[in-house]
């Protein structure tokens, strides 16, 4: 018999991801990836230099778990539980990205197009990391906080600015697939 991986269902999820929320909560932690950035950017020294990083970054050294765990998670993911099949994607979706040069659509989640070394390292895939990055960095701290922190964190514990936040995410990333990304490609 053969053993097919498939992705754990809502049901198996979700009650995971809630039981992790609840124990953060009780325990007067919040989840995010942001706030582990300013901890790695604090144990470097930049508090010397920069009023935003000097903090007791000690007290948030439970929260590097997180990022290891994001880490290995992934690593596990992608080599052990991958099923390499490709995906059943509409005519329509397949048209738009062929339209948009790239090629095999559907035949890897991560296309070469985007993932690939030859495009990181091209000046396009270069400025986009660099813009990308810059503006990703702004809007978080602009936000008081990441996607996951918000969406996660904030919304469990019922925040309204992390709700209008939530929204802003979703806007932007409306914004950017169908207005945007079809100049940049």
């Amino acid at each position: 018999m053969e053993f097919i991986l498939q992705p754990w269902p809502w049901y198996v999820s979700g009650p995971c991801i809630a039981i992790i929320m609840y124990l953060l909560l009780y325990f007067g932690r919040t989840f995010g990836m942001s706030s582990n950035l300013r901890t790695l950017c604090a144990i470097g020294g930049a508090g010397k230099r920069v009023a935003f990083f000097n903090f007791d970054w000690k007290s948030q050294k439970w929260n590097l778990i997180v990022v290891l765990g994001a880490i290995v998670g992934g690593f596990i993911a992608h080599y052990l539980l991958s099923n390499p099949i490709n995906m059943d994607l509409s005519e329509a979706t397949v048209k738009d990205l062929t339209a948009l040069g790239f090629n095999d659509v559907g035949q890897s989640l991560l296309p070469p197009e985007l993932f690939s070394w030859d495009a990181v390292f091209s000046i396009k895939g270069m400025s986009l990391l660099i813009v990308g990055g810059f503006l990703v960095g702004f809007g978080t701290r602009y936000a008081g906080g990441c996607t996951s922190g918000h969406a996660i964190t904030g919304l469990s514990s019922l925040q309204l600015p992390s709700l209008i936040a939530v929204i802003g995410f979703f806007l932007g990333g409306l914004i950017m697939i169908h207005l945007i990304f079809p100049i940049l490609f």
